[in-house]
């Protein structure tokens, strides 16, 4: 109430309140003047220090709970009975401490028919290369064959051509020896026909010497002729032999020549057929190292197979025993003796307690005050305190709260810290420029704004609007001021900026 009315004065009846102020301080004033200086008779008397700016820390306030940095329910991977004794829980077990141990089984023995196997898909392997090296071999062979066979495919069909070539010229000189044929057929008839003329006229001839008619030089004139045209048949005779015999020579050596083309053709069909049977054996050669590839690919394949089946076999022997994952606290005891596990089972829950976890959340009006690596302190519900820094902050809030999860990791070697107690976190941010003041400076102005009088150069008051940081229990910290003020402490709600001011100074407090 006193605050209220204060502030009615001061704002509603400021000038009522600077009168009555003007009529205490009137007589001493007057008392004190100078007659040269006037002006400072009207000063309001202040108490003023000379402040300075200071690198404050800031802090942000969390609530939450501490957490186990680690916590594992250690599970069977396999099924079988339990041979080991228990640990009760509570128990301190290091890393790779034994847990619980399943009965074997027949694993050895798989294990074993597993390295078998795998020894003989090894064995397999140098076979199987060394037949994909003799198949490999045979494939230049082949080729070899191929391209001898297919060279001796050109000559062929060359042959073939000059043989081909042959049987028009055969097939021509017999077209001619045959046309030559009729001619002398007709020669030869002539020549008869000229011989039995011949021979009647040297008949006739003969007969009129004998009856004394002719003489006898006409008998050998007609016989002259006869023995002549005989001598023409028979010329005629062996010309038309000669022309025959061509015309048998023509026809043998045409068919000399087309016998020449069947088997130029003949030889050409043997020569591509071998070549069809070297590439038919080079296809072969090629489809036998294909086969041998494969037989070494599947000998391989086989080790690969053997070598997962003995892997598989050292890992379900492996799982019989359920070692720790790491050091910790046992929260349960582990699984009986005689107990049957299937996988998934529960062997024990392992909690890890050093470092512990300090877990809190942040409002979202103050989450860019919180940097991963900052240094934090919290105080249990025991009143224990623990300091540590930020090793993690949420970047999703929680629907509910629109809060932000932090972590704090701390050292906790003695393992008193529990896993779920309450804590209240606290988590430097970034420092901040500011003064530190009497909570009496403050004051606001006309327009309602939090700030500070300030004794500018000349003596005049002046107002500085700031922004709370942090209270203290012997002022505040507040920034918004440069780096050095006049701040005014003492009469600063009776004086308004721009007024004179009688500056009393006050060393300030640190």
């Amino acid at each position: 109430m006193i605050v209220t009315v204060a502030l009615y004065f001061w704002v509603m009846e400021r000038d009522l309140l600077f009168a009555l102020a003007s009529a205490d301080a009137e007589p001493t004033a007057e008392a004190a003047a100078e007659p040269s200086t006037p002006a400072r008779a009207r000063a309001v008397s202040v108490v003023a220090i000379h402040s300075r700016a200071q690198e404050v820390e800031q802090a942000v306030l969390a609530r939450g709970q501490t957490e186990a940095s680690r916590a594992v329910d250690v599970r069977a991977e396999t099924s079988g009975r339990v041979v080991s004794e228990p640990l009760r829980k509570g128990a301190f077990v290091e890393k790779d401490a034994l847990l619980c141990r399943v009965d074997s089984g027949t694993r050895e023995v798989a294990l074993e028919d597993a390295l078998a196997r795998l020894s003989e898909a090894k064995a397999r392997v140098p076979a199987a290369e060394a037949a994909l090296a003799e198949a490999e071999s045979r494939v230049p062979a082949a080729q070899s064959a191929l391209d001898e066979a297919q060279a001796r495919v050109p000559a062929a069909e060359a042959a073939l051509s000059e043989a081909e070539a042959r049987v028009p010229a055969a097939e021509a000189a017999l077209r001619q020896a045959e046309a030559q044929l009729p001619l002398v057929e007709a020669l030869r008839a002539e020549a008869e026909a000229r011989l039995v003329e011949a021979r009647k006229n040297y008949e006739n001839a003969v007969k009129l010497f004998e009856q004394g008619f002719v003489a006898e030089t006409r008998v050998n004139s007609a016989r002259a002729a006869f023995e002549s045209a005989q001598a023409g048949v028979e010329q005629v005779k062996s010309q038309f032999e000669a022309a025959r015999a061509g015309v048998e020579q023509a026809r043998a050596n045409l068919a000399a020549a087309k016998a020449a083309v069947e088997q130029a053709r003949a030889n050409l069909a043997g020569a591509r057929a071998a070549v069809a049977s070297a590439r038919s054996q080079l296809e072969g050669a090629e489809a036998a190292v294909q086969s041998a590839r494969a037989q070494v690919e599947s000998a391989r394949a086989a080790i690969e197979t053997a070598e997962a089946q003995v892997a598989s076999a050292r890992t379900e022997l492996e799982r019989i025993e359920i070692r720790a994952p790491f050091a910790g606290l046992l929260e349960t005891d582990t699984a009986e003796l005689g107990t049957l596990l299937q996988p998934g089972g529960l062997c024990a829950t392992i909690l890890q307690l050093d470092p512990i976890k300090l877990v809190g959340f942040v409002p979202e009006t103050r989450v860019d005050e919180v940097a991963t690596g900052a240094r934090a302190a919290a105080r249990l519900s025991t009143g224990r305190e623990v300091a540590g820094r930020v090793t993690f902050l949420a970047r999703s809030a929680d629907p509910a709260t629109r809060t932000f999860r932090v972590e704090v990791e701390a050292a906790n070697p003695d393992l008193a810290i529990r896993d779920g107690q309450t804590a209240e976190i606290i988590i430097a941010s970034a420092a901040r420029t500011a003064h530190f003041l009497p909570q009496s400076a403050l004051t606001l102005d006309d327009e309602g704004r939090l700030g500070v009088r300030t004794v500018e150069p000349g003596g005049i008051a002046g107002f500085a609007p700031v922004e709370i940081i942090r209270d203290a229990r012997d002022g505040v910290w507040v920034a918004g001021l440069p780096d050095e003020a006049d701040v005014i402490v003492v009469g600063q709600q009776y004086v308004t900026e721009g007024e004179a001011v009688d500056v009393t100074w006050r060393e300030a407090r640190q």
